[in-house]
């Protein structure tokens, strides 16, 4: 590709926009799995850029951005950026934010759950299912309830608390709702399921929520937040990493 000048590097949503000098934006998106590293150009060695799990570069004689494992990569005119995302929602952390418009996108969401709602990058950009557990957790609301149910002014203080902490996290670099930055110990619900719940003791789970090809899975206290979700088969479910009674870790 022939040298270019990066203009500004900007989020919408969870979509990175990466603008150059020759009126193109580089799109990407992380999915689940990817990531941008930022490695000492000097140290970038041949057999790194040959990593199969690599999907883009860009690079400064000083610098270099190493795109892993991306769920997206895609070229754009930088004039197309709304034709192509022009459907998501406010930004929770962009300058379009609108907390007022964010409330009444989701009590008219044709999501049939809260949880899906803020899931979906239609009614509000930026919140994955992290974010959305830790939120609904906190405001004691079901995940499962139609949105409606839920009041203004619940929604605006769930909203106006996370996006505190999405701040924060993009200052440090450490997603915490707990104020704590030891592993294991930055969220509430998220990642803790099999485990006590910080609040009242009952155990945290994790059920499906969504539309059949849109569907995610979110963690929640069913003590705290109106009972067993319907799509909770109310098995046992173990805490993430152990092993199943009865196996062996040797070999």
């Amino acid at each position: 590709m022939l040298p270019a000048a990066t203009v500004e590097v900007i989020s919408r949503g969870k979509h990175l926009l990466h603008r150059v000098d020759r009126g193109l934006t580089v799109h990407t998106h992380l999915k689940m799995e990817g990531s941008w590293r930022i490695e000492s150009t000097a140290s970038v060695t041949g057999r790194r850029l040959a990593d199969h799990q690599l999907r883009a570069v860009a690079a400064t004689a000083k610098w270099t951005a190493l795109g892993l494992r991306l769920g997206l990569v895609e070229v754009w005119p930088t004039v197309d950026e709304d034709r192509h995302l022009g459907h998501l929602g406010p930004d929770i952390l962009g300058p379009d934010w609108d907390l007022d418009r964010a409330v009444a996108r989701i009590h008219d969401s044709p999501s049939s759950t809260l949880g899906s709602a803020l899931l979906d990058q239609r009614t509000l950009a930026g919140l994955g299912t992290l974010w959305t557990s830790e939120a609904l957790y906190a405001a004691r609301l079901p995940p499962w309830s139609p949105p409606a149910l839920a009041t203004a002014d619940s929604l605006r203080a769930l909203l106006t608390r996370t996006q505190r902490q999405m701040q924060q996290a993009a200052a440090n670099g450490i997603q915490s709702t707990t104020g704590r930055t030891r592993r294991g110990e930055t969220t509430a619900v998220h990642g803790r399921i099999g485990l006590p719940c910080l609040r009242c003791g009952a155990t945290l789970r994790l059920a499906p929520i969504g539309p059949p090809l849109r569907v995610r899975v979110l963690s929640y206290c069913p003590d705290c937040q109106g009972g067993l979700a319907p799509t909770d088969d109310g098995r046992s479910q173990r805490p993430l990493g152990s092993a199943p009674r009865g196996s062996s870790t040797r070999r």
